[in-house]
């Protein structure tokens, strides 16, 4: 049941996985989405609409944002009703929402889908401390419930106190570039010049201007280029990144992207460069899990990283270099440290990758939903 109204790469990602890893294990998938629903992505399986549309808050305030939050609630326990329904008439074995909050479990409360006959699973990408106290409360309300179950995924379960004995810890999938030989795309650029990548959302709030002026005055001793890509989806944000790409437009060994990297185009960008860059990171991933890490280990990049983003990785996994958040002096020091020292490192690099690259497979994510939908808490993965 997908119902993510906006979804973006690493939604697509993540969908696909479970269709292609959980079909390579011998089991079926099907999609229930809202009605008008449309995936940017064909997943090849069959879906079914159910009523009641998506509703999104986006440019929503105030009193408007309050008016849809109540109809995304309203909606959300008409999808619940029909699942129930179908559930009872037998047309799948397990219901899995793939991209579950906090709220979806709040939601279960007031519906019938809480006596579902079949396995419920809610998929959680991360929780901070304060949400996972949420969670134990809500999933220790269904403690009597056999077919209600609860996954997480975190670097970071040692942070987290989820003790209720139906929520189940394990780890991020990475992910992989599934349509294009990465090799084959990072060969067609010149090999002898050190590509680093900054790819993601712009948003106007966002520090890059600080990470371009760090990047701009270090010392480089190798050729080296960075490629910044930005999406944007505001129009003060498109301004705002065209202001900055007119503001950078004469430094050379600077390319920037201003378009959205929809499937095959976002693994080529990412198959692309050497490195990826991660100047900085919300405190929330800390816990939650950054795509751009769960990519870096998929594609086989190593990682400049702020020390804020899934900090675990890189003290297990010595696949790059981090340095301490908000100090623009620490990321220059660590970019051109990176850069300049990278040959010598690259074969650790590697080796870090391979076995990052092993612990964190989709299959192994595919193997822990199993082992969820079946009730085999003490049989996942990678814990």
């Amino acid at each position: 049941m997908e119902s993510v109204v906006t979804p973006g790469g690493h939604e697509i990602d993540f969908d696909r996985l479970l269709v292609e890893e959980l079909t390579a294990l011998g089991h079926s998938v099907e999609f229930y989405v809202p009605e008008g629903h449309e995936f940017k992505w064909n997943y090849g399986v069959p879906v079914h609409h159910l009523p009641g549309t998506g509703v999104s808050y986006k440019g929503a305030k105030g009193v408007k944002k309050l008016l849809l939050s109540v109809k995304r609630e309203w909606h959300r326990q008409k999808w619940y009703k029909n699942m129930y329904v179908n559930a009872c008439q037998d047309k799948f074995d397990a219901i899995i929402f793939p991209s579950a909050t906090y709220r979806y479990l709040r939601a279960l409360k007031k519906s019938a889908l809480q006596h579902s006959p079949v396995p419920v699973l809610f998929l959680i990408h991360g929780a901070t401390p304060e949400e996972a106290l949420r969670l134990n409360k809500v999933a220790i309300y269904f403690k009597h419930n056999k077919n209600f179950r609860v996954g997480v995924q975190t670097f970071a379960p040692k942070k987290l106190r989820l003790s209720s004995p139906n929520i189940k810890v394990y780890g991020p999938p990475n992910y992989i570039p599934r349509d294009i030989d990465g090799e084959a795309e990072r060969n067609k650029y010149d090999a002898d010049v050190l590509r680093l990548g900054f790819f993601g959302q712009y948003r106007k709030e966002k520090k890059i201007e600080a990470f371009l002026d760090a990047f701009i005055s270090c010392d480089f001793k190798r050729p080296v280029k960075l490629i910044c890509q930005g999406a944007t989806q505001t129009q003060e944000d498109a301004d705002d990144f065209a202001r900055i790409i007119e503001k950078y437009k004469d430094v050379e060994n600077v390319e920037f992207w201003n378009r959205p990297l929809i499937g095959t185009e976002w693994q080529k960008g990412l198959a692309s460069v050497d490195t990826l860059v991660l100047p900085y990171g919300n405190p929330r991933y800390l816990y939650h899990t950054a795509a751009l890490i769960s990519n870096a280990m998929g594609y086989k990049k190593s990682i400049i990283a702020a020390h804020n983003v899934n900090p675990e990785i890189l003290a297990h996994y010595a696949m790059g270099m981090g340095f301490v958040d908000g100090n623009m002096a620490a990321l220059k020091q660590c970019i051109e440290l990176f850069v300049n020292t990278y040959d010598e490192n690259k074969e650790k690099y590697r080796s870090a990758l391979e076995k990052a690259y092993s612990d964190f497979s989709p299959r192994r994510l595919a193997e822990n939903i199993v082992a969820l939908a079946e009730g085999d808490f003490g049989r996942t993965h990678k814990e």
